[in-house]
């Protein structure tokens, strides 16, 4: 039986502090209900838009990661009043659109692309200059993608080689509202772009070719912003953004991130005997591709409590071991699952038979080449997989009598996902799975070890 009450792990009191390389032991079944920290996504959003609406925003449930605590402290090198009360309760007040001030030194974005690309759209609204810096792995990340429309809008850049961090933006004197028609479908660029013309008379419209997370739309729309979204023909959407709106500020309450959900959920999955609940995870449609993944794959899951708060969907997930079966995953699935592929490809590795992810081009410029790192490291492990530019196959041992062998030590290439997915895997390997860096957790899931041990899972220090 799951328990009657959640566990909620505690976040480390400085989420920066590294862990050591970790090796992940064989598992007993895994039974419990856990609350995983909050969407990084939405918490990335609420702090930026909190900054840039006028009067006070409050903040439930915001991921104290150090994704999230780099945006927060790069809103309040532009002017924001940002207050940390406690238990992942923040208060921001804000400036207004267009309020912001330059900033007196660079703007830190960590490990985060997804912090990047959305300060610059805000930035480019502004007539300052902003210097951005990262860290290694997201210093080697393309933001040409970014440059383009935002350059459009009338900013100027100064870029390292190939439009890469560091780089210097000139917000634009008199921003332009744009119409521009995204390439690739990406959550990223489009909400650039929507920031971007939050300071910019008239429409600014973005047309996607299919839809993207719409985390940005809703919680403009929340904040007091005027957004239309039309359906267009063959899937693709416009957004029309209505220029230089008055936003105010909001209670935020972010739910659980349904990325960080899955490594809970799929260790569930593939730990016989287990049964685990995740509760408060939202289910935007255009994020849960992952639990439509699983379920396809004959996972045992239910969504408990079905509500809606602050326009996203959210609800408790339970999942019981047993029952995955190798399918072929639609590359039309990819921008609703696009971060858990790697936690998939584990899932993948314990089914029946073989599975096929489509679409994956976008994996080999996330915080590392996921595919080619999340092959290689399945193969170490003694998974059999067959790679391609953009797709994988992995050739699962359920129903074959066989297991896993394990016993590899995997790089993490700085990239917190691969971390957490190697880490699921060593709970069914014949031997214990290493991980050379956990460090890169801290950035989406402070508490990932404790809460997952909470559960069952068995961790051991290097």
């Amino acid at each position: 039986m799951v328990d009657d009450h959640p566990v909620t792990i505690p976040q480390p009191q400085d989420p920066r502090l590294a862990l050591p390389s970790l090796t992940s032991l064989p598992s007993s079944p895994l039974n419990g209900s856990v609350r995983v920290p909050g969407d990084k996504s939405i918490s990335h959003r609420a702090l930026m838009l909190g900054a840039v609406a006028l009067g006070r925003t409050r903040i439930t449930g915001l991921l104290e990661g150090e994704d999230v605590l780099c945006t927060a402290e790069a809103m309040r090198a532009m002017g924001a009043a940002i207050e940390n009360r406690g238990g992942g309760e923040w208060v921001v007040d804000g400036l207004g659109v267009g309020g912001l001030l330059a900033p007196e030194r660079p703007l830190d974005m960590g490990n985060s692309g997804t912090a990047a690309r959305l300060m610059m759209g805000l930035v480019a609204g502004h007539d300052f200059p902003a210097t951005f810096t990262g860290d290694a792995s997201l210093s080697s990340r393309p933001m040409n993608r970014v440059i383009v429309p935002l350059s459009q809008v009338g900013a100027v850049f100064e870029a390292s080689e190939g439009g890469r961090l560091p780089l210097t933006e000139t917000g634009a004197r008199d921003p332009m509202p744009i119409t521009y028609e995204l390439p690739v479908a990406s959550a990223q660029v489009k909400s650039a772009v929507m920031l971007a013309g939050l300071n910019a008379p008239g429409d600014t419209v973005v047309i996607e070719p299919k839809p993207t997370r719409d985390h940005t739309e809703k919680m403009l729309t929340h904040f007091g912003a005027e957004v239309r979204v039309d359906e267009l023909d063959g899937g693709a959407r416009r957004i029309t953004l209505k220029g230089r709106p008055e936003l105010k500020g909001r209670d935020v309450r972010v739910p659980a991130d349904i990325s960080s959900a899955a490594f809970p959920l799929v260790a569930a999955a593939i730990v016989a005997g287990s049964d685990v609940t995740v509760t408060d995870v939202g289910l935007n449609p255009l994020r849960a591709g992952v639990i439509e993944t699983l379920t396809d794959m004959g996972a045992r899951i239910e969504i408990l409590d079905r509500r809606v708060e602050a326009g996203e969907d959210i609800g408790d997930v339970r999942i019981r071991a047993g029952g995955l079966k190798g399918r072929t995953v639609p590359a039309s699935r990819a921008p609703a699952q696009i971060d858990e592929y790697p936690v998939l490809f584990v899932a993948a590795a314990c089914a029946e038979g073989d599975t096929r992810f489509e679409g994956l081009e976008e994996l080999r410029v996330k915080e590392s080449d996921r595919l080619a790192v999340m092959a290689g490291g399945l193969k170490a492990c003694g998974v059999e997989v067959e790679e391609g530019e953009d797709w994988l196959v992995v050739h699962g041992v359920g129903g074959t009598g066989k297991t896993i062998p394990g016993g590899a030590t995997v790089e993490s290439h700085l990239d917190h996902r691969i971390a957490m997915s190697f880490l699921v895997l060593g709970m069914v390997t014949e031997k214990p799975v290493t991980v050379d860096d956990a460090s890169p957790i801290a950035t989406s899931f402070p508490g990932f070890v404790p809460l997952m041990e909470s559960l069952g899972a068995k961790f051991q220090e290097n």
